[in-house]
């Protein structure tokens, strides 16, 4: 299942039922997991690991070395789940430091033209449109979406079920559950629509559109309003997590 116009390295593991299509470059270090459907103009290098079943399309390049100009050499790894489509021209890059990596859960989605910088950490099933750009550093949690041509700075974290507006710019942490945008994005209200998708109930929903108001409406600083979610609101994970993401923030929350 391997076109004669692709290059694989004779080193690289090449799992079963793989196929790779014309004009592909697989380096020395790669690891295809099984089922994998590379199908053409599709560059792999680095120390970089896929699992199984990964569909990915024209002019992709995963796990080259970091743009990063603090680069300095030693071995560096690019890790990638199972069940993930990178649409035509994505990028993404291996890690800074020697012994670090870049990391793609599973089940995700990144569409035509999006970035994903060197250390930057993905969970499963994200939805990253067309020219979403993540720099380095980036924490991608769970189930979020990132609309297209949306930037994010580095060192953010984006949280759970979250959903960023097209064209935003984010320069500080979206709260998990949150729909953020703008330039510079601000928090507008519970992504409902993520909510409903996701199956979480009404009940669920209610405590967290309070615990927004309380964020984000009331004035409050952020510990006096964390403090009040704890102590009016019933301890639902889903509202636990929101309140430690925000605690555990380090470049702010968009508010």
């Amino acid at each position: 299942m391997i076109h004669p116009s692709a290059v694989v390295h004779r080193k690289a593991q090449v799992g079963s039922n793989c196929e790779i299509g014309p004009c592909c470059v697989i380096g020395e270090h790669v690891v295809l997991g099984d089922d994998c459907r590379l199908h053409s103009h599709i560059v792999i290098d680095g120390h970089t690991t896929l699992g199984r079943g990964n569909e990915i399309f024209p002019f992709v390049s995963l796990g080259l070395k970091t743009q990063d100009m603090k680069w300095s050499g030693g071995v560096t790894r690019t890790e990638i789940g199972e069940h993930n489509t990178f649409r035509e021209h994505v990028t993404v890059h291996s890690a800074t430091s020697g012994g670090d990596a870049t990391i793609v859960g599973s089940n995700n989605h990144l569409l035509a033209y999006c970035h994903v910088a060197h250390d930057c950490r993905l969970g499963d099933h994200i939805i990253m449109s067309n020219v979403a750009t993540l720099a380095g550093h980036v924490l991608v949690e769970d189930y979020a979406v990132i609309g297209g041509l949306a930037a994010v700075h580095q060192f953010c974290r984006i949280g759970k079920m979250a959903i960023i507006g097209g064209c935003s710019k984010v320069v500080q942490d979206v709260p998990p559950f949150m729909l953020a945008d703008g330039n510079p994005a601000e928090t507008r209200t519970i992504n409902k629509v993520g909510l409903d998708r996701n199956s979480v109930s009404e009940e669920v929903q209610g405590v967290l559109k309070q615990a927004y108001k309380i964020l984000f409406r009331e004035g409050l600083t952020i510990s006096n309003a964390l403090a009040k979610i704890e102590s009016e609101l019933p301890p639902l994970p889903d509202l636990q997590h929101l309140v430690q993401f925000v605690r555990h923030s380090e470049r702010g929350i968009s508010k």
